[in-house]
C-alpha cells in the first residue's frame, strides 16, 4: 500500500526539502519509489515558490542527491493527504500540533530524529545561518534518520 510522506521545517528551503530528496534517493536505490509519494513543506510561507537554498543543493549534489522541490506552506489539508508528517524541530512540531484538528491528525506527526539510528540529536539543526559544516551535518542526520524511517514504515 502506497505511503504518503511529508517533511516539514520552517521555510522549506533547507532541512525539509533535503529530507524529501534524501528519502526519495533512498527509496529509488531500493527500487521502491512506486510505494511512496514524498513531499515537503514549511510552516511559514516566507519562501513559497522558491527552490531550495543553493548551498543545500550544492552539498546534496556532492552526495548524488538532487533537491528539486519548490517551497510551499504547510496547510491543515495536508493532514488528509499524508500518512506520516515529519517535523525537523520542536518549534515546527508545536506549530503543526496547533493546526491539528483531531487525534488522527496528531497521530500522523513525528520528529525526524525519532527515527535516528546512530546519531543522538533531538532536532535537525537549521544550517541557514552557519557554514558548510552545518549543511553537511544536516545531510548526515537526514541520511541516518531516513533509513530508520524507511525501516519503521516497512515494519509497520
Amino acid at each position: 500500500m502506497k505511503k504518503n510522506i511529508l517533511f516539514v521545517c520552517l521555510g522549506n528551503i533547507c532541512r525539509s526539502p533535503s529530507a524529501e530528496a534524501v528519502f526519495k534517493h533512498l527509496v529509488e536505490k531500493k527500487g521502491e519509489e512506486g510505494n511512496f509519494f514524498i513531499d515537503s513543506a514549511g510552516t511559514s510561507a516566507w519562501h513559497a515558490g522558491e527552490k531550495a537554498d543553493a548551498r543545500m543543493r550544492r552539498h546534496a549534489k556532492k552526495r548524488g542527491i538532487e533537491l528539486t522541490s519548490i517551497s510551499r506552506k504547510f496547510v491543515p489539508e495536508d493532514f488528509d493527504r499524508f500518512d506520516y508528517i515529519i517535523a525537523m524541530d520542536r518549534e515546527n512540531m508545536d506549530e503543526m500540533k496547533r493546526m491539528a484538528r483531531n487525534k488522527n491528525d496528531l497521530d500522523k506527526l513525528h520528529m525526524m530524529t525519532d527515527f535516528s539510528q546512530k546519531f543522538n540529536y533531538h532536532e535537525i539543526p537549521d544550517p541557514y545561518y552557519g557554514g558548510d559544516e552545518g549543511f553537511e551535518l544536516v545531510l548526515d542526520l537526514l541520511e541516518d534518520a531516513n533509513k530508520g524511517l524507511l525501516d519503521h514504515i516497512k515494519s509497520s
